[in-house]
């Protein structure tokens, strides 16, 4: 029984979930056949195509997780589980050659082997795909496992890009980091140089100061030195002007001429 094969708490709630559906389909076929009204029986068949949908969902997520629990299994176990999988696709795609049969019924000669779109569509050329009435349980089972793996493959290229995306937003995230902290750095920086800016302003200010005072004080000696040139100038030239006092240590010379020659006289 395939109810006691060893599973995992996940195969075994997908394992109920198929044969839930798989009993929901047995007893909607049943009330379809008691049917009358051609209007009914297509709102049923509509019906009984979601259900089949969701079992073919669920038959793709049970062959996942084999895939996934197959290292831990042991050989055998993996094939009986195997074989669980294709027993419920033989037994789907019987379904499948109901819905058939019921759509004659209805006047619609073709029918795709049930997709994943929201009603029944005539297939063409373009798309290729081989009718359930020309294939074998074989084939239709071959030809669910195909659509499976397909699937499988898109998950794992989806897989990859959400992987890739996440290392290019990383990546990003730690650009953004590192130039945030450049940008702090060049902040403390300016505010430096800032700083440095204003201290020199204020030291040059100063000097300018210490300039001016300097100027002042060149300017007051040389006054005074411009004075002392004058009055020794006046003295010279006019040695007998009692207005200007005489420069301590600077003796008008006519006066000591004088007084040699009267110093003279008085020895003779």
């Amino acid at each position: 029984m395939a109810s006691n094969l060893p599973m995992s708490p996940q195969l075994e709630q997908i394992y109920g979930e198929i044969h839930d559906n798989f009993r929901a389909l047995a007893n909607g076929f049943q009330k379809l056949d008691k049917i009358k009204d051609s209007n009914r029986q297509s709102k049923q068949l509509e019906e009984l195509t979601g259900k089949m949908r969701e079992c073919k969902r669920l038959i793709k997520e049970f062959d996942r997780e084999i895939k996934d629990e197959e290292s831990r299994n042991p050989p055998d176990v993996n094939k009986q589980l195997n074989d669980e999988k294709q027993s419920m696709i033989k037994e789907l795609n019987s379904y499948v050659q109901l819905r058939k049969t019921f759509m004659n019924s209805l006047g619609n000669k073709r029918v795709e082997l049930f997709d994943m779109g929201a009603g029944v569509s005539d297939p063409t050329a373009d798309d290729n795909v081989q009718m359930a009435s020309a294939m074998s349980n074989q084939e239709l089972i071959n030809s669910g496992t195909k659509t499976m793996d397909e699937t499988d493959q898109v998950i794992e290229r989806s897989k990859k890009v959400v992987e890739q995306t996440i290392e290019v937003g990383t990546q990003t995230a730690v650009t953004l980091k590192g130039q945030t902290e450049q940008m702090g750095r060049i902040v403390n920086e300016l505010d430096t140089i800032q700083f440095s800016i204003k201290k020199a302003s204020q030291l040059v200010k100063e000097i300018g100061r210490q300039v001016a005072t300097d100027k002042c004080i060149m300017l007051f000696l040389l006054l005074i030195v411009i004075g002392v040139i004058a009055i020794i100038v006046v003295k010279i030239v006019n040695p007998g002007n009692k207005n200007i006092r005489d420069i301590p240590g600077l003796a008008p010379p006519a006066a000591r001429r004088l007084l040699s020659l009267s110093t003279l006289q008085q020895f003779e």
